[in-house]
């Protein structure tokens, strides 16, 4: 992972390893220990095999760092890594690696007793695993072949070099804290005025003035309020010299006399009476500071602040101010490097593709998943090198309802707002067809096992991408997302006008039908240059025709119209129209949206049909959608679509 930029966004979806990959420098650069099940699934049946013919350096957790420096860079700390005097070569590696001391555990194991191999080991494996350091000149010193190149290294030289601090997404901030006498972050404030008493005291010195001047006020008081205890210990210990003194201390007095409260004075209310966003908000701000001084004060030359999920219990709008304003936070730090691991695509939404960083599993030959780390911007723009428009669309889109995608399983592309309007409407009758089957079948066989999870229930996401669908192809094909793209056929004609040739709307079975006119069906079904009375474009119209067009991306589908009842729609309206035609009729003076409404008893011909009522496309479609709700209508869903949703049903990543 290259980090490159000030701040990084670490994204991708649920177990990609983006709070392993914290965990791992947590665990590295601070006191925290390993433990058996820090090892990979991979890993762990051969640590329950080791022997003596085992090579332990295969099974150690190993993270290596690339350190690049400049000519004007403080080298006081750096250099004790430094092993190459070329003065043109400008770059440290570090090793990290946590290995099995296997000669002590073997010796130990034959001392096991009753205990089996395997128990002892997952037991007391962490009393075998030691963490070391190594510089090294080139990659291939790592391999076995060559590790007597590896340099040791003391990591006590690593804490001179790097400062590492870590909020965890599990912060301790709740709303009911209060009930168990806890006051977050007023405890947190106490942190932060400990911290900055011992890195800048002289910023407290009237604070610290005031707590001596309090304690020899007190001490009078002491003396009168504590004198019959003293005499008692006089007397029965002896002890002349025994006093009570006051010895205030501001941290306490912070700690235990201080709260943080939100309101005027009249309307003054306690912390945790506060909303628990805004405590979260305020929690991780205070926190951040707290730890951008410890950054100050410890003045080391590469300072890494990993924050973990920041929109933990945070509400959308305050993700956003969040997003907007870190880098401004930490911009005045130097040597810092800040990792956001995040979901919140309010977050991924207010920064440049630059700043991504995306994890997502493959399989390797074995079964298990592996993570790969792709720097987002670089990879795809070369995905988009003879697309630029394209590229310089999709950063400029990335809005919060495409950001989702970062995060989505699945996806569904729609142009119109009818589609918009109805979509979810058409899932949930897919799903319920799909639920009701299963019931049946359970009903005719008891052991019947049903396997059906409903599209509601998966973590699909929706963008109205209008006609710029195409612009997304290799986003989503790095991403790796199972795409349905809901689109019209979109048929033409040539008509010849005063001002040239022309291609003009017809139906699909109009004669003179030639080509589509629709830009994301030319582009992922991969159509020829369309020429008149050329035979490769006619052939490969035929085969749109019938379905039977190959798409660029294997993790796209493109559902458009078809035949059904006879007739081969245009559009949405057109589908819906001609496969609800009856009912629409019984409901007509329900139905907004529509206008010649006369036609629906007089006209034969589809196409023309919806071509002559359709007056309002959202009005339409957003009374089908109050007469489903409201009166129970039950509207079919046009084929096209139905297949679409069955396509992406099945679709697995």
């Amino acid at each position: 992972m290259e980090f490159g930029n000030k701040l990084c966004l670490m994204l991708g979806r649920n177990n990609t390893g983006k709070t392993s990959f914290l965990v791992l420098f947590e665990k590295f650069l601070c006191e925290s220990s390993f433990d058996f099940n820090d090892f990979s699934v991979k890993l762990r049946d051969k640590i329950l095999k080791i022997d003596s013919n085992t090579d332990e350096s295969e099974l150690a957790i190993q993270l290596i760092l690339s350190i690049q420096y400049e000519d004007n860079d403080d080298l006081c700390n750096i250099s004790e890594f430094i092993i190459d005097l070329d003065p043109s070569r400008k770059d440290v590696q570090l090793l990290f690696e946590c290995a099995i001391k296997k000669d002590q555990l073997l010796e130990d194991l034959k001392k096991a007793g009753k205990i089996t191999k395997e128990k002892f080991i997952k037991k007391y494996f962490s009393n075998y695993l030691e963490k070391r350091v190594y510089t090294f000149d080139d990659l291939s010193d790592t391999r076995k072949e060559n590790r007597q190149r590896l340099i040791k290294k003391s990591l006590k030289d690593v804490n001179k070099l790097i400062d590492f601090e870590i909020i965890h997404a599990k912060r301790s901030a709740s709303s009911s804290e209060e009930k168990h006498g806890m006051k977050v972050l007023s405890g947190l404030t106490t942190s932060f005025f400990n911290a900055q008493n011992i890195n800048a005291p002289d910023k407290f010195e009237l604070i610290n003035k005031l707590m001596e001047s309090m304690d020899a006020d007190l001490d009078e008081n002491y003396d009168a309020f504590f004198a019959s205890f003293l005499k008692t210990a006089k007397d029965f210990l002896g002890m002349g010299d025994l006093k009570v003194r006051s010895n205030l201390k501001a941290s306490e007095i912070i700690s235990d006399a201080s709260e943080v409260v939100y309101g005027d004075d009249a309307t003054q209310l306690p912390e945790y009476l506060n909303g628990l966003g805004h405590m979260n908000i305020l929690y991780l701000l205070l926190n951040i500071e707290i730890k951008k001084n410890k950054f100050l004060a410890n003045k080391k030359d590469i300072k890494l602040l990993f924050i973990e999920e920041p929109e933990a219990h945070t509400h959308p709008q305050l993700q956003y101010i969040f997003a907007r304003k870190i880098c401004e936070i930490l911009s005045d730090i130097s040597g810092m490097q800040t990792i956001i691991t995040t979901h919140s695509p309010h977050i991924v939404a207010s920064h440049p593709f630059k700043n991504f960083r995306y994890m997502s599993t493959v399989k390797d030959a074995d079964g298990f998943n592996n993570i790969e780390i792709k720097n987002f911007h670089n990879d795809l723009s070369k995905k988009y090198a003879t697309e630029s428009d394209e590229f310089q669309f999709l950063q400029q889109y990335l809005s919060i309802e495409s950001s989702e995608l970062f995060f989505a399983d699945k996806a569904i592309f729609i142009e119109g707002i009818s589609e918009s309007i109805l979509l979810q409407h058409f899932i949930f009758q897919y799903d319920k067809e799909q639920l009701d089957a299963e019931k049946a079948a359970i009903a005719k066989n008891p052991s019947f096992k049903p396997t059906y999870v409903p599209l509601q229930a998966q973590n699909v996401t929706v963008v109205q991408a209008g006609a710029n669908a195409k612009a997304f192809r290799h986003f989503l094909d790095f991403l790796k997302i199972p795409t349905l793209i809901i689109t019209d056929i979109d048929t033409a004609e040539l008509k010849t006008t005063p001002n040239g040739p022309r291609y003009s709307a017809c139906a699909v079975s109009d004669p003179q039908t030639c080509k589509t006119s629709n830009t994301t069906i030319m582009y992922y079904l991969d159509a020829p240059e369309y020429k008149v009375g050329d035979a490769r474009y006619n052939n490969w119209f035929k085969s749109l025709l019938n379905h039977k067009a190959n798409c660029v991306s294997s993790y796209a589908y493109i559902a458009y119209q078809g035949q059904e009842n006879s007739y081969h729609a245009r559009s949405f309206e057109d589908a819906f129209i001609n496969v609800n035609l009856a009912q629409i009729k019984a409901n007509l003076d329900l139905i907004y949206g529509l206008k010649n409404k006369d036609e629906f008893n007089t006209c034969s011909d589809m196409y023309q049909l919806t071509t002559d009522v359709i007056d309002e496309k959202s009005d339409f479609a957003s009374a089908l959608l109050f007469l489903t709700y409201a009166q129970g209508l039950n509207w079919k869903t046009p084929a096209y679509i139905l297949e679409g949703l069955e396509w992406l049903q099945k679709q697995t990543h």
